[in-house]
């Protein structure tokens, strides 16, 4: 079996490369969370493109998405980031629900430089759905948390996204 020392010098520097990456990346305070209320534009021929028609009716139709996210319901309201993405209709059996599986990239505010990734089902029927936060980026690195998301009109969503850093 092998045994490796590590002289005083390398120790150090290793110990000081560890303290310079723990806090290279900002991040909210140890426990505190965070609450996103943003307003999804899903314009399907604009920032929505379907790429595969399933085989039989919805079934198997997957959409691409780039799509504004705004601080209010208007599409002229103050742009804080994209959801960027796809979604493809999971149900085989006449509902209309989706398998999606997006990252919410954050362009303004104390979050900007910042994503959410989101993954889940969303059962179009239902009023308020609840889709999982699996990670993200910069301040939300390792994130975990829920995002509730209610449609207000078939082209805008609105998102309360709950994240835990």
């Amino acid at each position: 079996m092998a045994c490796f020392k590590l002289n005083p010098t390398s120790f150090a520097l290793a110990a000081a490369v560890a303290v310079i990456l723990a806090v290279a990346a900002p991040r909210p305070a140890a426990g505190a969370s965070a609450h996103l209320h943003v307003y999804m534009h899903d314009v399907m021929g604009d920032s929505a493109m379907m790429v595969v028609r399933g085989p039989r009716g919805n079934f198997g139709n997957t959409v691409v998405m780039d799509d504004v996210l705004t601080e209010g319901t208007s599409a002229s309201s103050a742009a804080v980031g994209r959801a960027q993405g796809q979604y493809i209709v999971a149900s085989s059996k006449g509902g209309f629900e989706l398998m999606v599986t997006m990252n919410v990239v954050l362009t303004s505010g104390a979050y900007a430089g910042s994503s959410v990734t989101v993954m889940g089902r969303d059962d179009t029927g239902v009023a308020v759905r609840e889709l999982a936060v699996v990670g993200g980026t910069g301040q939300f690195r390792m994130a975990k948390g829920y995002v509730l998301w209610k449609t207000v009109r078939p082209d805008l969503l609105e998102l309360d996204i709950y994240v835990n850093p």
